[in-house]
């Protein structure tokens, strides 16, 4: 088990190279003596290695005298409700690798409350047991005071969750693609799909682990390609997209167009506010303006946060809020525990179209009154040497430096964030100015100093 397996926010890496099936059992119990756990929600999503690592977690679960609740097949959404939902689970892991390619595996582990475990909370105690730790034998019946493993089913509760809050059957008819990647979306989209009116095409809904249409990660423009081209061809309203685990939802516009995940924010932050007036709404650091801008316009409290999954689920409900919102698509809601929930997110935006009587162009083009560069990477080897040269050169003219993740520069007229990547050799660069060229401009300028060439 190689130690660079554990990342930020869950473990991840390349089966058989860099974990096999005897470092899962390992890991499973590891996360029973973590966290004292008494009974283990796990489940699996669809990847090719999945099956032999859930059975090997199951294994070092119960050899560390914990039982276990095996739901199965499930998306992340549907394993983080399993474990906020049922009062007899004191932790849960989920075996997935999320949108990499086919070759990874991994897990995602949460605490009894569905709060994930990372580096900030007990990630490093999880890894200190596991590689400390022997792998017990995975036959059965040869460990003394091993866990009992009962099987059960979270579909049906999901979707009733989700369709309780919204039902489907209000919302105006419309025509929508809908691309499952070959992933966890093609379990649920089956069951909710004839529920929806209007059209929904399907692309890819197969559960397919070795992707063989295109990697599972939807905000990428090559790995959308098919969708856009798909609802250009059939006219369609809204094309929407799912990554592996399908925990988070690209969208297409009618035009065939991706929408940021910050702008998709303002719209489910307005519709948050309407059911929650005056209510708190979280987005990350890398959001453009026009998201506090637009969330106090409704009547809210807008508050930056820093980045990840596990940080924002934890500052969600920190503070009370109803609603957060990531460039990166990730969307949490407050009735779901303040976790993803990619469905409900589906059937809000399908709402939110219907109550304007607008296209999604329409409603997204007043956003984009700054131009936002995306998020750039470029190779560091010494973090600390570029946030210093940063430093020198913007901090004397800016009008503010944060510190809440990285760095971030309000230069007045425009902005911008470096943050290192918290699993790769990687400085990532975010920036927005009023203009295309000014944003060109900066981007290259900014390049310059972090590769040491200006």
């Amino acid at each position: 088990m190689h130690p660079s397996i554990f990342k930020a926010y869950d473990i991840r890496g390349v089966f058989g190279d860099d974990f096999n099936a005897d470092d899962a059992t390992r890991i499973g119990s590891a996360v029973v003596a973590h966290t004292n756990a008494r009974r283990v929600c796990v489940g699996r999503d669809m990847r090719a290695s999945s099956p032999v690592l859930a059975d090997a977690v199951l294994c070092g679960v119960t050899a560390a005298g914990a039982d276990a609740m095996d739901i199965g097949l499930c998306s992340t959404p549907m394993f983080n409700f399993a474990v906020a939902t049922d009062a007899s689970v004191q932790a849960g892991i989920m075996v997935s690798a999320s949108h990499n390619p086919a070759k990874y595996n991994g897990f995602k582990l949460d605490y009894g409350d569905a709060l994930p475990i990372s580096s900030a909370t007990g990630m490093e105690e999880v890894k200190r047991l596991a590689l400390s730790g022997s792998s017990p034998s995975r036959r059965e019946g040869e460990l003394e005071g091993v866990g009992h493993v009962t099987a059960a089913s979270v579909l049906d509760p999901y979707l009733a969750r989700v369709t309780s809050l919204l039902d489907p059957v209000s919302l105006p008819p419309f025509r929508m693609v809908v691309d499952c990647g070959n992933g966890m979306g093609g379990l649920t989209m089956p069951h909710l799909a004839p529920r929806i009116r209007g059209t929904v095409e399907r692309l890819y809904w197969e559960l397919d682990g070795t992707f063989p249409h295109h990697e599972p990660n939807p905000i990428k423009p090559e790995n959308a390609a098919d969708l856009m081209a798909a609802v250009r061809e059939s006219r369609a309203d809204i094309g929407f997209a799912f990554d592996g685990d399908a925990d988070r939802i690209g969208v297409v516009d009618e035009r065939g167009s991706l929408v940021r995940g910050d702008l998709l924010t303002v719209l489910f932050a307005r519709a948050a506010l309407a059911r929650h007036p005056g209510a708190t709404i979280l987005y990350d650091l890398r959001a453009s303006r026009a998201v506090p801008e637009e969330i106090r316009a409704a009547g809210g409290v807008p508050v930056a946060t820093r980045v990840g999954h596990a940080l924002i689920k934890k500052h969600l409900r920190d503070v009370g809020g109803v609603f957060a919102g990531e460039l990166s698509n990730h969307f949490y809601f407050s009735e779901f525990s303040e976790m993803e929930a990619t469905e409900y997110a589906m059937l809000q935006l399908l709402a939110i179209m219907g109550a304007s009587g607008r296209k999604l162009s329409e409603l997204i083009a007043p956003l984009e009154r700054y131009h936002h560069s995306g998020e750039i990477n470029f190779p560091a080897d010494d973090n600390n040497a570029i946030f210093a040269a940063l430093q020198e050169r913007y901090a004397p003219t800016a009008r503010e430096v944060s510190h809440l993740d990285g760095l971030t520069f309000d230069m007045g007229a425009w902005w911008f964030n470096v943050r290192p990547s918290n699993t790769e050799p990687l400085i990532r660069l975010v920036l927005e100015t009023p203009a295309p060229r000014e944003t060109e401009k900066m981007v290259a300028e900014i390049g310059r100093v972090i590769s040491g060439t200006a």
